[in-house]
């Protein structure tokens, strides 16, 4: 498309993707599930009557003409996401059947809309790009020295002063503490999988790169409310959401804002064990 279309085809969906993307706070914040679900009808609904009235477009492409991609397509298989999502409780809990109601729900979540993408819209939509084949530079290393000082300053303040950290459960065994560490890490390795490679992904195929990452940040940072991150949360949620996205945009790999997510959430477990178990970790300053 040309620019001047390109802009008027990103402006009017901006209100269905708003509307689905704020299906998320309906649903992991305010805890109204029919809210949500209006949400998305209206969303979908909304990029239905849109596409409808835009004039048929197509753009050439090696191999033939392709048409651009649909809003209604990508806005449902965000949708799906959610909807998954939703149907479980998202207090972190650490029991076996919790552990494999996460695990089937939040697979589910990427599982079933990539196969949705693949097979049935056969447009290949979503990905995963593990790897770059390009060497991390200075500042990517750098960054991920920043990111444990950084949590390290901050996340035992935020834990233990807001109280917060009694949102997970008492880790006071070794098993509990096993489970607590595999579940952080799967946990922070789906937030990627999902709202990075999924919902962003999805969002940029329709938006400015700016616009994509508000919107998905919207929905990452209300799966992390539910998930336990309240209080003052958001105000750590929100940039790093934002900066998650950020840094897709620059590397392009999914390995590296999996270990950048992988570094902060050693630290969440670190500052949860420390906060339920004080003295058994003596490294932090609160």
């Amino acid at each position: 498309m040309t620019e001047a279309r390109t802009a008027a085809a990103t402006w009017p969906g901006i209100v269905p993707a708003g509307l689905v993307c704020a299906a998320a706070p309906a649903f992991f914040v305010a805890e109204i599930p029919w809210l949500g679900w209006v949400l998305l009808a209206l969303g979908l609904g909304a990029a239905w009557v849109i596409e409808r009235r835009r004039p048929s477009e197509s753009r050439i492409v090696s191999g033939g003409e392709q048409r651009p991609p649909s809003l209604v397509r990508d806005l449902s298989l965000i949708a799906v996401g959610l909807l998954i999502v939703s149907i479980i409780p998202l207090a972190a809990e650490l029991d076996n059947l919790a552990m494999l109601r996460f695990t089937l729900a939040l697979g589910g979540a990427v599982a079933v809309p990539y196969v949705i993408s693949r097979f049935v819209y056969r447009d290949r939509a979503i990905s995963f790009p593990w790897r770059t084949h390009r060497r991390w530079g200075r500042l990517q290393w750098g960054w991920l020295v920043a990111v444990l000082v950084l949590g390290w300053l901050i996340l035992p303040f935020y834990f233990i002063t807001s109280g917060v950290y009694q949102n997970w459960p008492v880790v006071d065994t070794p098993d509990l503490i096993a489970r607590l560490f595999v579940g952080v890490g799967a946990v922070g390795i789906w937030d990627e999988l999902f709202f990075i490679c999924t919902v962003f992904a999805l969002l940029r195929r329709h938006f400015p790169n700016a616009i994509a990452n508000l919107l998905q940040a919207v929905v990452f940072v209300s799966f992390l409310w539910e998930l336990g991150y309240r209080g003052w949360g958001p105000l750590l949620t929100i940039p790093f959401a934002l900066l998650q996205g950020y840094i897709f945009l620059r590397t392009h790999s999914l390995a590296y804002v999996v270990t950048v997510h992988l570094l902060f959430d050693a630290v969440v477990f670190a500052v949860l064990v420390h906060a339920h178990n004080p003295g058994l970790l003596p490294i932090f300053l609160v």
